[in-house]
């Protein structure tokens, strides 16, 4: 594709930090039924790989979890092409095991999230319901499963429980996460995951754990800083992985839906709207 094309198969959702990750980025602006996305996107290169980029909460972190127009950002990145879809997030961790800077590829997902829009399904006319038994890209997972380099030390599964934030939990919510056996807590991973099941977009999650929540550890204090710090401590790591793993995606191919199961999403459902791209 020529670097004027504004189309790309592979997006990333991340923080600001990942501007710098394209060469030759073009900003492009999509409309969408669901309003603004967080952002005009990103267009341009990772090797030989065409990426949209767009910054979750904004180009100037303006817009808190529960503040994120998901449905609008997965939209618009359809829109563009993209079909996988990776989703580089901080976590808190709930096991001690799981230090700060670690990178999770969960493989399950709890949503304990409220008042967001959590469906593109919102529409008068056929009810269509998508599966979401296993919430993330079994492809894509392999894949930066593959691609992760052994000093990073990355973990294969864990199950993520996302809160509505801002705030982070208290010890009595952090110790009862825990002891469901769920691996890491953050704000933003729903339902950003089920919007991209329901318009058959792979998604594929990788955490970094930023810090241990408030009931890993007694007396611990999570504070907004040592999440920050954390983050841009980790941030070239987290870069260098995504780099392997978006040269690591498969090529998207016209008989894509027969090998993966994202892509089968809404096989026979009677969808109230026509899919963008």
């Amino acid at each position: 594709m020529s670097p004027d094309d504004d189309t790309a198969d592979i997006g990333i959702i991340g923080g600001t930090g990942f501007y710098s990750f394209l060469s030759d980025a073009r900003t492009v602006r999509i409309e969408t039924p669901f309003g603004q996305p967080s952002a005009d996107l990103a267009i341009g290169t990772v090797g030989d790989r065409r990426v949209a980029f767009l910054p979750r909460h904004g180009a100037h972190h303006e817009f808190a979890p529960h503040r994120v127009n998901y449905r609008a950002n997965l939209w618009a990145l359809r829109s563009v092409g993209v079909r996988q879809v990776l989703a580089p997030c901080a976590v808190g961790s709930l096991q001690p095991e799981l230090g700060p800077g670690t990178f999770v590829v969960p493989d399950q997902v709890v949503d304990r999230s409220w008042g967001r829009a959590h469906t593109v399904f919102d529409q008068q006319g056929p009810v269509a319901h998508v599966s979401f038994a296993d919430p993330y890209c079994p492809r894509g997972r392999r894949v930066v499963l593959s691609r992760a380099d052994p000093a990073d030390g990355l973990v294969d599964g864990g199950t993520l429980v996302v809160v509505n934030g801002p705030r982070f939990s208290s010890r009595a919510e952090s110790v009862w996460h825990a002891a469901q056996g769920w691996s890491l807590v953050g704000m933003t991973g729903m339902p950003e995951a089920s919007i991209a099941r329901e318009l058959a977009l792979c998604y594929t999650c990788v955490a970094l754990v930023t810090d241990h929540d408030a009931g890993v550890a007694a007396g611990q204090v999570v504070t907004h800083a040592e999440v920050l710090e954390t983050f841009a401590r980790n941030i070239d790591r987290l870069k260098a992985l995504l780099r392997r793993v978006v040269a690591g995606l498969p090529d998207p191919e016209p008989d894509d839906n027969a090998v993966c199961t994202c892509r089968r999403s809404l096989d026979g459902l009677p969808l109230p709207f026509s899919l963008p791209g």
